[in-house]
């Protein structure tokens, strides 16, 4: 197989991971389709608020004859329901990117505020909505969760984003060169665990700190999936590296790569960090979702 075609497949199946990452992701925002006085409505419901946003869920409808409320609390917590009622905005978008490229100028429809919450603070919510046909409620036996995250500067942000998909990238190549016997497999390993190292195990904490202010919430001091998932992918190419330093050992390459397609495609923030609100700390998703009854 031409080196070529392995870098193509590489990248078909490193940008099919992001995507299904993306996609499946329990921060990436809810799409609903309502039917709203006799046409379909595509809703896109957030699922996460950095603190530099204003903390508004928006309802992408500009008929101003609809009516519609939120509901909302705290998450985990014992607080009851508060409601308030959506109102029609204009918001202009200061953006020259979105201004020249896409020719959008300005954000329109229902907009509801809700409370800001500390970093890794989450609110519940479901909404209800009135058009001519009547009042029906949206999401109230699943309600939806919003994190709140603090601002990441692009300086860590971008690099991260890029070094791990570069790595994912990588790691792609070099099981498939491990498959088909090309030498160079080798130094795509070692150059696999160099970014892995840097974007995961670097950049990737200082991620986590600027978010929600822990740079490690993983083992052993955590249950937090993205920081423990990208420590095992580190620990299986440390391994792989090493058993293919004196000799040929394609096998621990090719694991190496399967791991880190595996982690690379669990959906991202799944288990994340969470504020507990009694205790004030910083706890992750996982043995919360487990062990703890949703109140």
């Amino acid at each position: 197989m031409k080196k070529l075609t392995l870098w193509l497949l590489s990248f078909i199946i490193t940008i099919g991971a992001a995507y299904y990452q993306r996609k499946t992701g329990p921060t990436y925002p809810k799409r609903v389709d309502v039917a709203i006085n006799d046409s379909i409505h595509q809703l896109s419901l957030v699922r996460s608020l950095g603190l530099d946003r204003r903390p508004e869920v928006r309802l992408r409808i500009s008929d101003t004859t609809v009516k519609a409320k939120i509901y909302f609390k705290r998450f985990r917590t014992g607080d009851e329901y508060e409601t308030r009622d959506f109102e029609y905005n204009v918001y202009p978008v200061n953006s020259q990117v979105m201004n020249k490229i896409f020719r959008i100028t300005e954000e329109k429809g229902l907009y509801a505020e809700i409370p800001k919450q500390p970093p890794a603070g989450k609110i519940e919510y479901y909404i209800e909505i009135t058009d001519s046909q009547g009042t029906r409620t949206l999401l109230k036996d699943n309600p939806l969760v919003i994190r709140f995250k603090g601002s990441v500067p692009g300086y860590v942000l971008v690099p991260h984003v890029i070094l791990m998909f570069l790595a994912m990238l990588l790691s792609t190549l070099t099981g498939l060169m491990s498959i088909t016997r090309y030498p160079s497999y080798k130094k795509y390993a070692l150059w696999t665990l160099i970014l892995l190292v840097t974007g995961g195990m670097i950049l990737g904490p200082l991620v986590q700190k600027f978010a929600f202010g822990e740079l490690w919430t993983g083992v052993p001091f955590g249950w937090d999936l993205t920081d423990n998932k990208t420590l095992i992918a580190t620990l299986f190419w440390i391994i792989a590296v090493i058993m293919n330093r004196k000799k040929a050992r394609p096998v621990f390459a090719i694991i190496a790569a399967i791991v880190l397609l595996i982690v690379y495609s669990i959906p991202h923030s799944l288990f994340g960090s969470e504020l507990d609100y009694a205790s004030g700390q910083v706890i992750q998703g996982l043995p919360v979702f487990f062990f703890c009854k949703k109140i």
